[in-house]
């Protein structure tokens, strides 16, 4: 096996000679566009072997083992040469590849891997090395393919701390905690809707992987996901981690979830199982909302995420959803509209109040996991405030959230009883009466009783009092709408 434990310094120590390189999101997206290619490679070399007549879309002289490969001969190239190639020759013929809608998944995602990605280096022999590194890897090895899988796992994970790139990567002890609650089954099939790089996918299928037991088990397994990403970058991440896990068909589309009219959806749009951590706090255009109902029409992206989830979740289907605060508090008039949608048209059974480091250092905003099924109108819903674990003050790049943090939740998920410490709630039942007659629609219910002075970024926290604001408004009216109609006026 290669010198695989280091791949990711050595690449690293590298790319900081070059002064094209400006910064770890640079130099990530520089590496993800070169993996693609080696993992696509590996992945082609199998498909020739079981397909007689299999032919690559990518032209011979672009394929990586007849460009980047250096057999020692002293005939690869390198310096400007390499240069000139990858930048006038490789790049204009991959992004120039003629998809049509008949052209197989497993081709057309060359083309949309490469329409946005970008060639950064500037020293050719640099660029040398790094592909070299790059081409040792033995992915054909079983042991060294999962080994390395590992690394791709370390390397999506630096995103959290490579800029505005963080909002791609949702800690992987949250994905699989969701997924091993979620319990996937043979024959099922999940959807993430804003995919990012691929978690929830892949949690799903670590999941899944342990109930395939024959052929048609991993033919089910193989046709078990089904993920939309809008930005190319993450995009190109999550082909690379699904053609790793063994997808060589990979449904992953890159595409906006929200440009399309959600009362167009029907039975073949939904899913059995939707696993998501919608984007919130984002901006899209005005139009997008005309593709909602007028009283789902939010200007948030995750309230409008929760619609498109509602809209395409099967009947018995089963979710679960990271939520900001701001969704479960907020009672502006889209918020309450599809918090009733919610609580009326599905089983809102369980909802997990995270603390509010776990996404650290990407924010700071709290989040909530919201676990419902499309069974029934929802009678009760469990609370559960899962606190920082002893020892912790808070989660950080260097001290991240753990799968083991969530034993604690495990343990009470089968066996539920509400729990009070020093007269806080920490885990209690609401009926449906409560929630929608007694509190109005506020979920926010079983916080954290001692709140710590919140350090946000200013986007964050300007977001935050957004949301407060639009709130209390929205408070504010429906009392001066009751008072004016007591009084026998009109409330318009």
């Amino acid at each position: 096996m290669s010198n695989i434990s280091n791949f990711v310094k050595r690449i690293r120590d590298i790319m900081r000679n070059d002064a094209g390189i400006n910064g770890d999101a640079q130099r990530i997206e520089q590496l993800a566009w070169m993996l693609f290619l080696k993992v696509y490679d590996t992945k082609e070399q199998d498909w020739e072997i079981v397909e007689d007549d299999y032919v690559s879309i990518i032209p011979e002289n672009c394929r990586w083992s007849n460009w980047a490969h250096d057999d020692k001969s002293g005939d690869a190239m390198t310096g400007d040469t390499l240069l000139n190639f990858v930048d006038n020759t490789l790049f204009p013929t991959l992004k120039a590849l003629n998809v049509t809608p008949e052209t197989p998944i497993k081709k057309s995602i060359v083309k949309t891997t490469f329409e946005d990605a970008n060639q950064y280096m500037k020293d050719g022999v640099l660029l040398r090395q790094v592909i070299n590194i790059i081409d040792d890897l033995d992915l054909s090895d079983y042991e060294e393919s999962h080994a390395f899988g590992e690394i791709y796992e370390s390397i999506l994970k630096e995103l959290q701390s490579a800029g505005s790139s963080g909002e791609f990567y949702t800690p992987r002890a949250v994905t699989d905690f969701m997924a091993q609650m979620i319990e996937p089954k043979i024959g099922e099939q999940m959807a993430d809707f804003a995919c990012g790089t691929g978690g929830f996918i892949t949690s799903w299928l670590k999941e899944l992987e342990k109930k395939v037991e024959t052929v048609e088990d991993q033919e089910a397994y193989g046709n078990s996901i089904y993920g939309i990403e809008k930005k190319q970058f993450p995009y190109m991440l999550c082909i690379t981690n699904m053609l790793l896990h063994g997808l060589d068909v990979p449904k992953v589309y890159h595409d906006n979830s929200l440009l399309r009219d959600v009362l167009d959806y029907t039975e073949r749009d939904q899913f059995d199982v939707i696993l998501m951590n919608p984007p919130y706090g984002g901006s899209e255009k005005a139009d997008v909302k005309n593709h909602f109902p007028d009283d789902l029409a939010s200007s948030e992206t995750a309230d409008l995420f929760m619609s498109v989830i509602m809209y395409r979740l099967k009947k018995n289907g089963r979710a679960a959803v990271i939520l900001p605060d701001g969704f479960l508090f907020g009672l502006d008039n889209a918020k309450v509209n599809i918090k009733k949608k919610l609580l009326k048209e599905f089983n809102l059974h369980t909802i997990i109040r995270l603390p509010g480091s776990v996404f650290s250092p990407y924010t700071s905003i709290t989040t909530n996991i919201l676990f419902f099924d499309n069974t029934r109108q929802t009678e009760n819903t469990w609370y559960y405030r899962l606190d920082m674990p002893e020892g912790y003050k808070n989660f950080s790049k260097t001290k991240p959230m753990q799968l083991a943090h969530f034993d604690v939740v495990k343990e009470w998920w089968n066996d539920r009883k509400e729990i009070n410490i020093d007269g806080f709630d920490k885990a209690k039942c609401y009926s449906y009466e409560q929630l929608t007659k007694e509190f109005g629609y506020n979920l926010d219910q079983c916080g954290f009783p001692f709140e710590e002075e919140e350090i946000l970024a200013p986007l964050d926290l300007i977001h935050k009092y957004e949301e407060k604001r639009a709130s209390l408004n929205a408070k504010i009216d429906r009392v001066l709408a009751d008072i004016t109609s007591l009084l026998g006026g009109d409330s318009e």
